[in-house]
């Protein structure tokens, strides 16, 4: 679907239409605006489960023919389902208009998968409007859609709106810097619980804006920014912002470009934090300098439990005086150090088994030696583990 919605002549207002859409939160077509899209509350006081699926079928119907577009089976098959899985149909923007009617008085769904489906700026505008209305939505994935500044204002807006939203992965639309304000106002004023921004483009800059509102976040606790370019300056800044956070459980940062200073950040930050239990740094380009600044966050936080630090330059003293940073903290949580990919020395293993006299339940993984770990992780860390470790 990637590139379906460059010059396309109906996306060239999205900018336009996606500020008014914040304002009003209309977003839906006048296909749409019918009497009839009222109908569910009253079928809801007569009980009549089965018409009010005849009604939300027809509305959809209706729909389709107003946009030109060829119904999709499988959603009339659907019934009561909670979970509504439409991933790679091709709808585009004509088809989410379509499927927005439909949503709006769809008292069933609480999952939505659109992945890859070219929504493209228009599509997330109508289903903005959808989901601003919607109280049985709680889970929607709408990665690699395309979806741009306009279509992510828009949606933002709505989820700011709707606070019954749980969770929002917007994973692969190359969103960039532009992107980065509305994200930010979304980080600071919602109710979500669980936001994916992986595989995306967000850089140095955008990492400058989301860092004040990571601080001011009121709810979030599971945050995945992997994949992206946060480094530099950037990646301080946003560091800074998990200093100040007191939600945030969960926070995958692998895959960026943190380098030394964005590690240093990350340890002060641990000092203050605490809050946060599970944390995935590996491929940040941290050298042992960077993560004996790091240790310095481990040797006194005490809620962290899974540090994952894999497939860094960090070499065998990094090593060591993260797991001494351990040793020293009479305090710390701290069940998985993963050192996944890096060779370490004799030294390192004596330490290892030292500090595992103190802490028997801690879990050392490097690159010679991989143990076993029991405890269920949660799936943003799964990756992270080998094939030998049962996930």
């Amino acid at each position: 679907m990637r590139g379906s919605c460059e010059r396309s002549g109906e996306d060239e207002k999205q900018e336009e239409e996606a500020t008014a859409a914040c304002g009003s939160l209309s977003g839906v077509p006048e296909a749409e605006q019918s009497p009839e899209a009222n109908w569910d509350s009253d079928l809801e006081t007569e009980g009549t489960h089965g018409l009010r699926e005849l009604v939300r079928d027809t509305l959809y119907l209706r729909s389709c023919r107003a946009h030109s577009i060829v119904p999709i089976s499988c959603f009339l098959r659907q019934g009561s389902a909670q979970e509504l899985n439409l991933q790679h149909r091709g709808l585009g923007p004509q088809g989410a208009r379509a499927l927005a009617s439909s949503l709006s008085s769809n008292p069933y769904v609480k999952r939505l998968d659109l992945r890859d489906n070219g929504l493209c700026g228009a599509g997330a505008l109508a289903l903005a409007g959808a989901l601003s209305k919607s109280s049985s939505i709680r889970d929607v994935d709408l990665s690699e859609n395309q979806l741009g500044v306009a279509g992510v204002q828009a949606l933002c807006a709505a989820l700011t709106a709707n606070r019954a939203m749980q969770k929002m992965q917007l994973s692969g639309n190359g969103l960039e810097e532009q992107a980065a304000q509305y994200l930010a106002e979304l980080l600071a004023h919602t109710d979500l619980k669980s936001l994916d921004l992986s595989y995306n483009q967000l850089n140095d800059q955008a990492g400058e804006t989301l860092g004040p509102a990571l601080a001011e976040n009121t709810g979030l606790t599971e945050l995945n920014v992997s994949w992206n370019h946060l480094r530099g300056p950037g990646a301080v800044a946003f560091a800074r912002g998990l200093e100040a956070n007191i939600f945030l459980k969960v926070l995958d940062i692998s895959y960026n470009g943190f380098g030394d200073p964005g590690a240093s950040a990350v340890g002060e930050a641990l000092k203050a934090n605490n809050v946060l239990e599970e944390l995935n740094m590996s491929n940040n380009r941290i050298s042992a300098m960077g993560a004996l600044s790091l240790g310095l966050g481990l040797r006194v936080n005490q809620t962290l439990r899974i540090l994952v630090v894999s497939r860094n330059p960090i070499r065998s003293e990094g090593c060591f005086g993260l797991l001494k940073s351990v040793q020293d903290n009479p305090a710390s949580a701290l069940e998985l150090l993963d050192f996944s990919d890096i060779q370490v020395n004799a030294e390192f293993d004596g330490l290892a088994s030292s500090v595992k006299g103190i802490l028997p339940e801690l879990c050392i993984k490097t690159g010679a030696c991989r143990v076993e770990y029991k405890k269920e992780l949660l799936p943003v860390f799964r990756s992270a583990l080998p094939a030998s470790v049962p996930k």
